[in-house]
C-alpha cells in the first residue's frame, strides 16, 4: 500500500512539475512573442518618422528661379542707361562712381555711338574718344557687365575675364547667350545714350 501511495505521489508531482514547465514555456514564449512585436511596431514606427523626416527635408529644399543676370533692383531714370545694338534697346543699371558720373555729363551732350570690334571671344571693345576718370579693381566680369578700360574704352562683356577694371554698369534681362547673338561675331555699332534722350 504504501508503495501504491508513494508511486501516486511520484506520478503526481511529476505530472505537476511538467505542467509547470510547460506553463512556464508558454509564458515565456508568450512575453517573448509580445516582446517580438512591441519592438517591431516601434521600430516600423521609428522607420516611418525617419521617412517622413526625410521626405520633409526633401520637400523643402528651395528650387528658387532667378532670372539671369538680373539684379532684382528697381530700375529708375538716373540710375539707368541705354545701349541701342543692332536696333535694339537695352537698359543698363549703372554704378555709382565718379566713372560713371563723368559718362552721364558726356551722354547729357547727347548720345554717344562707339564702334566696338570683338577681342578673345569674350568682349567687344571701343574707345570713347575722351579719357574718364578711373576706379579701377580686380574684378571678375560676367555678361551683361559694362566695362571702363583704361579710362578711355567702353566694354561690353558676354564671356568672364580677370584684371583690373572700372565697372560702369550692367545691362538688365539678358542672358549670356542672347547677348552674344546680338552683339554678332565681329564689329558693331553701340549708340549710349540717357533714357530722356529717346
Amino acid at each position: 500500500m504504501r508503495k501504491i501511495l508513494s508511486l501516486f505521489f511520484v506520478t503526481i508531482t511529476v505530472l505537476m512539475l511538467a505542467g509547470c514547465g510547460s506553463d512556464q514555456e508558454t509564458v515565456g514564449t508568450t512575453e517573448s512573442s509580445v516582446f517580438t512585436e512591441s519592438m517591431e511596431a516601434s521600430n516600423e514606427e521609428e522607420g516611418s518618422a525617419v521617412k517622413n523626416t526625410e521626405t520633409e527635408v526633401i520637400g523643402s529644399e528651395d528650387t528658387e528661379e532667378t532670372e539671369p543676370y538680373d539684379t532684382g533692383e528697381d530700375i529708375q531714370e538716373g540710375d539707368t542707361m541705354l545701349l541701342t545694338v543692332n536696333g535694339t534697346s537695352l537698359t543698363a543699371l549703372m554704378e555709382d562712381n565718379s566713372s560713371v558720373a563723368a559718362l552721364m555729363e558726356l551722354l547729357a551732350e547727347g548720345p554717344l555711338t562707339i564702334e566696338m570690334s570683338d577681342y578673345a571671344n569674350m568682349e567687344k571693345v571701343g574707345s570713347i574718344g575722351t579719357d574718364l576718370p578711373r576706379n579701377d579693381e580686380q574684378i571678375t566680369t560676367s555678361a551683361c557687365d559694362l566695362i571702363l578700360y583704361q579710362g578711355n574704352s567702353f566694354v561690353i562683356y558676354y564671356a568672364p575675364n580677370s584684371w583690373d577694371f572700372t565697372r560702369l554698369g550692367r545691362i538688365q534681362n539678358m542672358t549670356a547667350d542672347e547677348l552674344k547673338e546680338l552683339l554678332g561675331d565681329g564689329d558693331v555699332t553701340v549708340t549710349l545714350s540717357l533714357p530722356d534722350q529717346q
